[in-house]
């Protein structure tokens, strides 16, 4: 790799490219003292235990262990090579690579880059008869019908594929792609006479991508009369509706500035509204949200914003999602449409601000749904079943940590059934005591614990001594100097005695403290995680020659110590061995008496 790019244009490229602001485009980062905190894109959590500390551009998770630096970041994230995470930084970033770097492997096989090749042609191929043939009158046609700018069908790369049987086929076939391969992969499909026929022909094709901005799939509504109305590629490696988001790469960037996001059902709601000015929108591809996707969504954002179809089903649909943001994490709004009008129909009556203001800015929050949503179970005239109903809605309302809010429905409910706010007030409490600790304290004895648990339990004297040194040997080169001249490697713990020995190599060729380069020294991904561990210590900065003095004297006492030890027992085994208890005793009190004045030194 250093053959291919310059150490001076891998430097270059880290400089350009801030750690906080490469993981902020996949973590909402909220700054807690010196440091940003987020929600880990590594593993589920509801409560922020990933850190990222800019001074130093590395990145660690108290929950699950990773960290590293800007690279490594985009290589866990991404499943880059080195070379594709310096790529897609140099990108980012406007440095041009060497022309002789650019034709490195990349980590996808063959046939994934093949795939995603097609698809790119396909894009440009579709989108291209839309805007400027005859062949793709018809679906342009429709686009401007349904109140479809030119400039959103360019943003939105949206397409045409003519009701021609082998013309993508074709097509395809000349640009040097196996037909095999784009049958399983769905672009063309097999029929039962083996013939190989477009599998959108006649549709208008709206491209899904990745977060990246690539193609990996197609969805297609039919013009004809074709069955069936709507069809999108089928799943492969690259493209599982349950993981993915339609309109997730261009909205990223609002949702994250907004902190918050909006759910739709489909891609015209979400085309339509970010045509008019709602560009932090979302939409799942025909399935209910996922566990994966809501996951997503809160790493972004803080607030979900639900905005399916009046429709019974798209109630049902927001309930289920609901309950789900919120199991994640997410604070849950719901947006409503009147006349069981969709997304895409209301912005076309009324327009993009009314959307704004009247649907998103004036959305419910999850508890108000949530009672009017249930009323459906229960026929209220009766005694019996207003009962129930309060019994189930004061159940939820029990989970609110904010007495505020609870106060707040609870005089709802006393205003509209004529109960009591204390009679009310103390059921809920009733519920509070069953459910214990709140959801809030648990989560952040949770991320306590976790904190406590990644700093270590309590250490030997020797042991603290040697992480509290090694901490300012990443910080401060001239204290690397005194340590390697008095001690070298002599340190107590293997694993500190390796990262010693590779810090003072990397001192020696002439680089600057920079805990963000040194790791990428590092193989041992255990001995990885243990040296950002160690840079996170919190040090002085005006540290005298004195203290660090006296961590080195530690660090030699238990080394002299250890080795008396180490004899003193081996001469206890021998005597152990001829049958001389008496020996052996007195050796044994010797060696407790030893480690007890090192303790007493230390």
């Amino acid at each position: 790799m250093a053959n291919q790019i310059s150490d001076e244009l891998i430097e270059q490229i880290r400089n350009a490219n801030d750690i906080v602001d490469v993981v902020g485009e996949y973590v909402q980062l909220k700054k807690q003292g010196r440091n940003y905190f987020g929600l880990c894109p590594f593993h589920g959590e509801k409560s922020p235990s990933f850190s990222v500390t800019q001074e130093k551009q590395i990145f660690h998770c108290f929950g699950c262990g990773k960290g590293g630096n800007v690279v490594t970041f985009l290589m866990e994230m991404e499943s880059f090579n080195f070379f594709e995470a310096i790529k897609h930084l140099a990108d980012r970033s406007g440095i041009e690579l060497p022309e002789h770097a650019i034709k490195q492997e990349s980590s996808l096989s063959k046939e994934s880059q093949q795939v995603l090749s097609a698809h790119e042609w396909l894009t440009k191929l579709y989108h291209h008869l839309i805007r400027y043939t005859k062949d793709g009158k018809v679906g342009l046609d429709y686009l401007q019908e349904r109140g479809i700018t030119n400039e959103a069908i360019d943003t939105f790369q949206l397409g045409y594929a003519p009701n021609t049987k082998d013309f993508t086929a074709t097509f395809l076939q000349k640009k040097g792609f196996h037909q095999q391969m784009l049958v399983k992969y769905g672009v063309l499909t097999r029929g039962q006479d083996d013939s190989v026929t477009d599998r959108f022909r006649g549709r208008v094709i709206f491209p899904i991508r990745n977060h990246l901005g690539r193609t990996v799939a197609f969805g297609a509504r039919a013009m004809e009369g074709q069955e069936p109305k709507y069809l999108n590629s089928p799943e492969s490696d690259m493209f599982q509706k349950g993981k993915m988001l339609y309109n997730f790469d261009l909205a990223k960037k609002y949702i994250r500035k907004q902190n918050e996001v909006v759910v739709f059902e489909g891609y015209m709601d979400v085309i339509t509204a970010f045509q008019s000015g709602v560009q932090n929108v979302v939409a799942t591809m025909g399935t209910a949200i996922t566990e994966v996707q809501a996951k997503l969504l809160r790493r972004y954002a803080e607030t979900v914003v639900i905005c399916y179809d009046g429709d019974n089903a798209g109630v049902e649909a927001t309930y289920k999602a609901a309950k789900l943001l919120q199991e994640i994490g997410c604070q849950v709004k719901i947006a409503s449409l009147k006349d069981n009008l969709d997304p895409d129909s209301y912005i076309n009556r009324f327009g993009g601000e009314a959307f704004k203001r009247e649907v998103i800015g004036a959305s419910k929050t999850f508890m108000s749904f949530y009672m009017q949503y249930l009323k459906k179970d229960f026929n209220l005239s009766l005694e019996g079943d207003r009962l129930q109903y309060l019994e189930e809605v004061l159940k939820e309302i029990a989970n609110l940590d904010s007495s505020v809010e609870r106060e707040f429905y609870v005089k709802e409910l006393s205003t509209e059934y004529n109960i009591s706010m204390e009679s009310l007030l103390g059921e809920i409490e009733q519920h509070r005591q069953k459910l214990g600790t709140s959801k809030d304290k648990r989560e952040k004895d949770r991320y306590t614990n976790r904190v406590e648990k990644s700093r270590g339990k309590l250490l030997p004297a020797f042991h603290n001594a040697e992480r509290q040194l090694l901490a300012y040997m990443l910080q401060n080169r001239s204290i690397a100097d005194k340590v390697q001249e008095d001690i070298g490697v002599s340190f107590n713990i293997d694993d500190h005695k390796i990262i010693a020995t590779h810090l003072y190599a990397f001192y020696e060729e002439d680089n600057l403290e920079d805990v963000s380069i040194f790791i990428e020294r590092i193989v041992d991904e255990k001995l990885r995680k243990l040296v950002i561990e160690l840079a996170l210590i919190p040090t002085q900065t005006d540290i005298s020659d004195r203290e660090i003095n006296d961590y080195i004297q530690i660090i030699r006492n238990e080394s002299s110590a250890g080795v008396s030890i180490k004899q003193l027992k081996a001469e206890q085994r021998l005597a152990e061995q001829q049958n001389d208890p008496i020996k052996a005793a007195q050796i044994a009190l010797k060696i407790i008496e030893l480690q007890r004045q090192v303790k007493h030194l230390n």
